[in-house]
C-alpha cells in the first residue's frame, strides 16, 4: 500500500498540479530545516522520513516535467 505522500504526489502529478508539488516541497523543507537546528533531542528519524518525503516529491516533480516535455 502507497503511503500518503505516494498518493499525494501521484495525485497531483496526474492532475498536473506543479504549484501543488512545489508548495508541498517547500513545506518539507522548511520542516527539515527548522528540525535540523534544533537541539536537544535526537530528531534524526523524523528527518529520515522528510528526507525520504522530500525524495518523493522530487520524484514527481520528475515526472511532471518529462510529462510536459513529451507534449
Amino acid at each position: 500500500m502507497p503511503s500518503a505522500i505516494e498518493q499525494i504526489v501521484e495525485t497531483y502529478v496526474r492532475l498536473k498540479n506543479r504549484r501543488g508539488l512545489d508548495q508541498l516541497m517547500m513545506h518539507r523543507q522548511r520542516l527539515a530545516v527548522d528540525l535540523k537546528s534544533k537541539s536537544g533531542y535526537d530528531f534524526s528519524l523524523p528527518i529520515d522520513q522528510i528526507d525520504a518525503e522530500i525524495a518523493i516529491i522530487e520524484s514527481g516533480i520528475s515526472r511532471l516535467k518529462t510529462d510536459s516535455a513529451a507534449a
